[in-house]
């Protein structure tokens, strides 16, 4: 059986960093919306190892707010280099995910 969280470990800071660049959110949050996107299998403790990698890659920032139902959250935003990270991840993954659906396709190079 494909391990979908093994092939989307790669793509996921892509995907973090595109939910976050949309407004300020939290770590269950982000979670939630990538379920919702149709990647079930993810949970948080999928999602906040990369949160953390990405705050230390300088392509987030965080600050701690109160939270209308209980302890304050953690929210995230993205710095500058963030948001040319994820501009160059979409130019990758839009090339990356072309090439990958010719083969799957079954389509020979050049027909694209």
């Amino acid at each position: 059986m494909i391990d979908q969280a093994q092939l989307l470990k790669g793509l996921l800071e892509g995907c973090i960093l595109e939910i976050i660049s949309r407004g300020e959110t939290y770590g269950y949050q982000i979670t939630e919306d990538l379920n919702q996107f149709g990647l079930k299998s993810l949970n948080e403790g999928s999602v906040y190892p990369v949160l953390i990698r990405l705050q230390k890659k300088g392509f987030l920032y965080s600050k701690s707010k109160a939270s209308p139902l209980g302890p304050k959250r953690k929210y995230f935003y993205l710095t500058e280099e963030g948001h040319i990270y994820l501009d160059a991840f979409k130019k990758v993954w839009e090339d990356l995910s072309g090439v990958v659906t010719t083969i799957m396709k079954g389509e020979t190079y050049g027909t694209i």
